[in-house]
């Protein structure tokens, strides 16, 4: 923008940790309203004269049960009748995201793309992502779950190992845990993350090698044989394994407090997912 080009205001922000400003607010809010309110069933009167803009039976109506449920944790029965009433569906919703703290309000962004209607889902959720970018928040939609990954090719990397990895199915379930523990805002689990990812490469090298007992290094050194994976990568992934076998005590549960951080539990998430692309596709080119 023109501010921008003559230094006025920056064009860069810091990136958006565990902080959410008023711009990407108010941008997330319009985008909630362009792909889902805008989209409520908009017949102001029934054909009996009546209003036409109850919530109950209405295109959001599963939508606000979840939100309720899952979300605010109160009687589906206090969910308001209507949707455009002064205190209406419509707007208990804004009120509340317009007070409600950063993780706050990137919650009720996953749950609504989660269980709305689901037409508009897959562009919702790639449009935030454009903007989440724009505006430096360290958090991108992986696997329909906003996680703290702040690099557009780290988000490609995970979810292409996550739709990669399908066929197995306990990889997967490791993959997709590590993101989970990983995703949590309030209290995230970076040692059981880090020690998921490497599961989820673990497992898969298991179950390639047809050994549902061989550890990762046992495997490693088949899938060598193999020629399914080159010497030097074999090396550097079995050195990777021994740090989070050993560093910190990341499979000794008992061990005293860890301390690692986000970035360690990031970076094992897009190492053990790019890993796991590159064996799925070495064993497809070696069929």
């Amino acid at each position: 923008m023109f501010s921008q080009r003559i230094g006025i205001t920056p064009s860069q922000k810091l990136v958006q940790l565990r902080s959410i400003d008023d711009d990407l607010r108010n941008t997330l809010w319009s985008l909630l309203t362009a792909y889902y309110w805008d989209n409520f069933n908009r017949r102001k009167y029934s054909e009996f004269g009546g209003r036409g803009d109850h919530i109950s039976g209405s295109n959001l109506g599963s939508l606000f049960t979840s939100l309720w449920v899952h979300y605010f944790k109160e009687p589906i029965d206090t969910i308001p009748e209507h949707f455009y009433d002064s205190r209406g569906g419509l707007q208990t919703l804004r009120d509340f995201y317009f007070k409600a703290d950063w993780y706050q309000v990137y919650d009720l962004v996953e749950l609504v793309a989660k269980f709305g209607p689901t037409e508009n889902k897959k562009e919702f959720i790639e449009t935030c992502n454009s903007f989440l970018e724009k505006e430096n928040a360290a958090y991108r939609f992986v696997d329909g779950q906003l996680v703290e990954i702040s690099s557009p090719e780290e988000v490609a990397e995970v979810e292409s190992a996550i739709e990669n990895v399908t066929p197995y199915a306990g990889a997967k379930e490791h993959l997709r845990q590590a993101l989970q523990l990983l995703r949590d805002r309030e209290n995230p689990d970076y040692r059981n993350s880090i020690k998921e990812s490497i599961s989820a490469v673990e497992a898969l090298c298991r179950t390639i090698e047809g050994n549902s007992q061989a550890k990762l290094g046992a495997a490693l050194k088949a899938l060598e044989k193999k020629g399914v994976l080159h010497p030097a990568l074999k090396s550097a992934f079995s050195s990777l394994y021994g740090y989070s076998s050993d560093s910190d005590g990341i499979r000794h549960a008992l061990l005293e407090e860890s301390t690692l951080t986000s970035a360690d539990a990031r970076f094992m998430l897009v190492s053990c997912s790019a890993f796991i692309n590159y064996v799925i596709d070495s064993v497809k080119n070696a069929v």
